[in-house]
């Protein structure tokens, strides 16, 4: 009799930070656990980066059309008001493409903000499954704080003290998220609406690893712990990040980095929605130029300035030397013999794996500190938003890898900075231990050894496979 495969529907909230996972999440279950996948995403533009990656990703993507929430939501709200009132409105689309199906999904696994869609799982008798793209950490604050009482909730925001987290590191006020902080406004309200739904889904998938976060997955798997708020299976199937093509990538930045030493440049990148004040621009230029350290830039006009419109020309918006007119004037030729300034965009993760890279100044956007972890490279953590600071936290202080940049205000700090992990004892010890965080990150995903993601995902196709059986069996009744 012909086994019929499991069939897992994915879904993703827009942006590259929840496609990239989402995708790499699919190509495993394909390709090492025997599913059936269908990935649906909100259509972008056709020339968009987002389409390009997802037309070369060989799986069965599905576009739900992107629906009109203007009339919905106020220009001003917060952005992850506005997803998920996207997500929510993508619904009766979702419907109706699962609908259509011939095999309907034997499991809906569903990103941050996709919970809405967690309803239909009755209708169509499907498992559900959260993924939570960014990490184990997030994933226990985001599920214990809403339980808390009004009180130990302002001890944190209102007095400031450090949020205890059973069986984890202690919170800090300056890296609580920012959700928590408008407790009476949208934003703290559709935040909690999502976090409070993953606990009743029938398991918790989270891009992460053992080795990555001990403390935070031995809470969420006690149920005397933080495993009493999971309620359910919460499984570490990191790292998934976007893996490196180094032979079919052309740019002029890896032609550059072909030139420089080993492990002798610092990649400084803000991802793709990370920008400085102008101050804090120039602060970090003059701090690069002072620390005499070779750097490949990824430069953004800065949020508080009036150059954005000329950003991403031919001259790079400004001087005569191609220096951007929000940096300091000549700052291009006075660091030409060991800088190179990038406009917008680079393939990151070539440039991470580059054997010249040996530090990478990070706004800690969890898809781009795997990247980090996987290529062993030490960081400098420089957080922006969301729970960007939570995990410099977690990269300075639980594992020693990084060194948080919140001090560095000026020049001579952020020289300072760039020199200790470029060019001082610290910058070793750090990138020691980075590349045997790197080396268990290789172990987790391998099949010999029982690597965690990849026997966590075992787990998940057998309950898949089970549930299946079940259906088969109810059909043979029948």
């Amino acid at each position: 009799m012909q086994i019929t495969k499991p069939h897992a529907a994915l879904l993703s909230s827009p942006g590259m930070g929840h496609i990239i996972p989402v995708i790499e999440l699919a190509k495993r279950l394909s390709a090492n656990h025997g599913f059936r996948v269908t990935v649906f995403v909100l259509e972008t533009d056709g020339t968009s980066a987002q389409s390009k990656f997802l037309n070369s990703t060989g799986l069965d993507v599905v576009n739900l059309p992107s629906p009109d929430i203007s009339e919905l939501v106020d220009p001003a709200d917060h952005v992850v008001t506005k997803i998920g009132v996207i997500m929510r409105e993508t619904v009766p689309a979702l419907r109706s493409k699962i609908a259509a199906m011939t095999q309907k999904p034997t499991a809906l696994i569903v990103d941050l903000f996709g919970t809405d869609a967690l309803r239909l799982a009755s209708e169509f008798k499907m498992l559900t499954y959260a993924f939570i793209t960014s990490n184990a950490r997030f994933l226990g604050v985001t599920i214990y704080y809403p339980t808390l009482e009004k009180d130990v909730k302002e001890e944190h925001t209102v007095q400031r003290k450090p949020l205890e987290i059973p069986g984890c590191e202690p919170v800090r006020f300056e890296d609580t998220l920012d959700a928590y902080l408008v407790p009476d406004e949208p934003l703290y309200r559709d935040f909690v609406r999502h976090c409070l739904a993953y606990p009743k889904t029938d398991g918790i998938l989270v891009n992460t690893w053992d080795e990555m976060e001990p403390k935070s997955l031995k809470s969420l798997q006690d149920p005397k712990l933080l495993g009493r708020f999971a309620r359910v299976p919460v499984y570490p199937i990191g790292p998934l990040c976007r893996p490196v093509e180094s032979s079919k990538t052309v740019h002029p930045v890896l032609d550059w980095l072909n030139q420089q030493p080993d492990e002798s440049v610092l990649y400084i990148s803000f991802g793709s929605g990370g920008s400085l004040t102008a101050k804090l621009l120039t602060e970090l230029a003059w701090g690069l130029e002072q620390s005499q350290q070779r750097f490949v830039w990824v430069v953004r006009p800065p949020i508080d300035g009036s150059s954005c419109s000329a950003y991403l020309s031919a001259n790079g918006g400004g001087t005569k030397d191609s220096t951007p007119e929000y940096l300091p004037e000549g700052f291009v030729t006075r660091t030409s013999d060991r800088g190179l300034v990038v406009p917008s965009w680079a393939p990151q993760a070539e440039v991470l794996a580059h054997r010249a890279v040996g530090g990478f100044l990070t706004h800690c956007g969890w898809n781009s500190t795997l990247e980090g972890v996987v290529n062993g490279v030490p960081m400098i953590a420089w957080p922006l938003f969301a729970e960007q600071n939570m995990n410099a936290a977690l990269l300075s202080d639980e594992l020693g890898i990084a060194v948080r940049a919140e001090e560095a205000n000026t020049r001579s700090e952020i020289e300072a900075i760039v020199r200790k992990v470029m060019a001082e004892e610290e910058g070793e010890e750090m990138r020691r231990k980075v590349k045997k965080l790197r080396d268990n990150a290789e172990m987790s995903l391998s099949s010999e050894g029982g690597g965690s993601a990849h026997e966590s995902l075992c787990r998940v196709t057998e309950e898949c496979q089970r549930f299946l059986g079940r259906d088969r069996d109810l059909a043979r009744g029948a």
